[in-house]
C-alpha cells in the first residue's frame, strides 16, 4: 500500500482570494502492486471531495469512502480543499491540481489515466460537478496552462449534491463559496452545474433521497436533465427516505447517530461498477 500526502499549494492572491491557513492537500491510498499478481496492473481511481457547505470538510463522507474502493481493487484519493473564508476558484484550482498529479504519476502510482473519477458528497459533490463542467474553462487554463487534457475527469459520482444556485439552491454553500461575491448574477450562473453542460462533460452517477430536506432532490434532477439534453450518459438513483449527509449510511460512519438506511447502503456497490465500465 502506498499511503502519501501531497500538497496542493494555490497562490491564493493570484485569483483574488485569501489564504485561511489550511494547507491544501491530497492523501493517496494506492494498492501496491505483487509481481505474484500482476505487476503492471493499472486501476480506476477515485478522486474523494467530502462535503460540508463550503465552510468545513465532513469527515464522513472522506476517509471512510476510501475503503470501499480499496476492497474492490481501486485507488483513492482524498482531496483536503480549501474552505470558507477562502473563495472560488481556489478549491476548483486544487482538484485541476489532483487530477493532473494522478495522471502525471500514472506509471509510478498504478493509475488507469483513462478512468480516473470525482467524487462528491453535498457540496463536495458541487465540487464534483463544477469540475466536471469547468475542468476546461477559463479559470483553469488562465492558471495552469493545461492544453493537452492532462487534467480532465472521465467521471463525476454525485452524491446528494448542490448543484443549482437557482431557486432550489442550498443557500449556505454558495454564501460560503463566493464569500462578497455571493450575489453576483454571473458568478451563480456559471456555478450552477446544470447550466454549464458540455459535450465535454464526463458521464456522471448520480443518487440522491426524495425526502432530502437540506438539499432538493431536484439538484440530481436537473443535472440529469442536462446531462440528458447533451447526450452525456450517466445513471441516477433516487432512494424514497432518508435525511441529507448519508454518506454509506451504515454505522461506520454514523456510531450512535441512529441515522442508518439500510436501503441506501447498496449505491456504494453500484458507483464502483459503474466506474470500473468507464
Amino acid at each position: 500500500m502506498i499511503y502519501r500526502k501531497i500538497p496542493l499549494p494555490i497562490d491564493y492572491a493570484k485569483i483574488g482570494t485569501q489564504g485561511n491557513g489550511h494547507t491544501a492537500e491530497m492523501t493517496l491510498y494506492l494498492p501496491d502492486n505483487s509481481p505474484e499478481i500482476d505487476l503492471n496492473r493499472r486501476r480506476p481511481t477515485v478522486v474523494v471531495l467530502p462535503g460540508g457547505g463550503y465552510g468545513f470538510r465532513s469527515d464522513r463522507e472522506a476517509e471512510p469512502l476510501v475503503f470501499p474502493f480499496l476492497a474492490a481493487d481501486c485507488n483513492a484519493a482524498v482531496v483536503s480543499y480549501s474552505i470558507a473564508p477562502t473563495c472560488y476558484p481556489a478549491a476548483l484550482l486544487q482538484v485541476a491540481q489532483a487530477v493532473a498529479k494522478l495522471r502525471e504519476h500514472a506509471d509510478e502510482w498504478h493509475v488507469d489515466a483513462d478512468r480516473i473519477a470525482v467524487m462528491g458528497f453535498s457540496a463536495g459533490g458541487h465540487l464534483a460537478a463544477s469540475y466536471g463542467t469547468l475542468w476546461n474553462g477559463e479559470a483553469v487554463k488562465d492558471y495552469y496552462g493545461f492544453t493537452n487534457g492532462e487534467n480532465k475527469p472521465n467521471g463525476m459520482i454525485l452524491g446528494y449534491a448542490v448543484i443549482s444556485a437557482g431557486a432550489m439552491a442550498h443557500r449556505g454553500s454558495f454564501d460560503n463559496l463566493l464569500g462578497d461575491k455571493k450575489d453576483d448574477p454571473s458568478l451563480l450562473e456559471l456555478l450552477s452545474c446544470e447550466k454549464q453542460v458540455t459535450a465535454d462533460t464526463p458521464p456522471a452517477f448520480l443518487w440522491h433521497t426524495f425526502d432530502d430536506g437540506c438539499v432538493p432532490v431536484e439538484n440530481s434532477l436537473l443535472m440529469a436533465s442536462a446531462l440528458r439534453e447533451k447526450n452525456i450518459p450517466f445513471e441516477l438513483h433516487i432512494y424514497p427516505h432518508g435525511p441529507h449527509g448519508l454518506s454509506l449510511a451504515n454505522e461506520n460512519v454514523y456510531g450512535n447517530w441512529n441515522h442508518e438506511c439500510d436501503e441506501v447502503q447498496n449505491w456504494i456497490g453500484m458507483a464502483i461498477r459503474w466506474m470500473k465500465n468507464l
